[in-house]
């Protein structure tokens, strides 16, 4: 079964991508300090993603609406990224949001809706 889905990954993924790109919405344009702010508070997410998994396409379009420089992590492969999301959050699953506060604590924030939800809360109030 695990293979059956490789394949149709494989097939779909580079059609995934290139529709990410078509429908890319339009960032929010800020002022140059106040995109400096955002860039600044950015510094503290990271976004655990697959590539062409549907649900980080929509978080990682939610965060070109809001103009947002967020690391992305791909996890999808074995190694030191999926080890960090599993350890740190608990569980092999994406999209995942990694938000560090000032104190360096970790909190890991994994349905697509919820991230999106928490992106809007933060950050669209902060348009120019």
């Amino acid at each position: 079964m695990k293979i059956f889905f490789k394949i149709i990954r494989a097939i779909l993924g580079p059609f995934m991508l290139l529709w990410e790109i078509i429908t890319r919405p339009k960032g929010i344009s800020r002022d140059t300090q106040a995109q400096a702010e955002i860039d600044l508070q950015c510094k503290s997410l990271a976004l655990f993603q697959y590539k062409t998994c549907p649900f980080c396409i929509k978080v990682r379009q939610e965060m070109h609406r809001l103009s947002l420089n967020i690391e992305l992590i791909d996890a999808q492969q074995e190694g030191p990224n999926r080890e960090a999301l599993v350890s740190g959050g608990g569980r092999a699953k994406v999209p995942c949001l990694r938000i560090t506060d000032k104190v360096g604590k970790n909190q890991w924030m994994y349905e697509s809706g919820e991230i999106i939800a928490y992106l809007r809360r933060r950050f669209e109030s902060t348009e120019a």
